[in-house]
């Protein structure tokens, strides 16, 4: 392969990964929507900064890793968490949803918007706070971690791997309104997931053949 084609693939796989990373933010944007909840643009930035620390130290951190292993064994454990991930994006929207903590009546504890990012908005005032956008942003990016690893051991800019993370986390939050509406309306929200998670195991297979 030709270093300039090889440069277009890894760029293609950077963007896609990061756009994967990043579905989670798009189903809690369309349930906030539905519920009349604003996010500001100080609170999505600092969502932003946390999901750009997150996928970066992932990146980074499988970077190291492959530094200590071979190249072969690299590439088969990348294939196996890609391969993972887009696995459960493909049947997390049929698996049955039991995810909550013990708390009393009417009550969210951290652990139970850790679990489901959709339900932040913890005093109901229909708008998320600094408290409550640390804790999103840890929610969503803990989803970040398995593809930011894989990134990084298949030899893909941790950096890039951040900052692209960061923007498509961003302008998920920002759109919300449209994207919300868009999804709604030609009930594609599964079928993007099923399409996004054919799409990591695909570039999961690629880096063994």
């Amino acid at each position: 392969m030709a270093p300039a084609e090889n440069e277009m693939h890894r760029l293609l796989y950077t963007f896609f990964i990061a756009l994967t990373n990043n579905f989670d933010n798009i189903g809690t944007r369309i349930a906030y929507s539905i519920r009349g909840i604003r996010i500001s643009l100080p609170i999505n930035l600092w969502v932003s900064v946390i999901t750009f620390v997150v996928s970066f130290g992932a990146a980074l951190s499988g970077k190291i890793i492959s530094g200590l292993i071979t190249r072969e064994v690299s590439s088969i454990l990348a294939m196996l968490l890609l391969s993972a991930i887009g696995s459960w994006m493909i049947l997390e929207p049929y698996r049955k949803k039991n995810r909550d903590c013990t708390v009393g009546p009417g009550e969210k504890s951290i652990c139970h918007v850790l679990l489901n990012p959709k339900d932040a908005d913890m005093d109901d005032s229909k708008h998320i706070d600094f408290r409550e956008a640390t804790l999103i942003g840890i929610a969503l990016s803990i989803n970040n971690i398995g593809g930011g690893v894989s990134a990084g051991m298949i030899g893909l800019n941790s950096f890039l791997i951040g900052s692209l993370s960061a923007l498509i986390s961003f302008l998920a939050l920002w759109a919300g309104n449209y994207i919300s509406e868009f999804f709604i309306r030609w009930k594609i929200s599964n079928k993007a997931a099923f399409v996004a998670g054919l799409l990591l195991i695909a570039i999961g297979i690629e880096q063994i053949i």
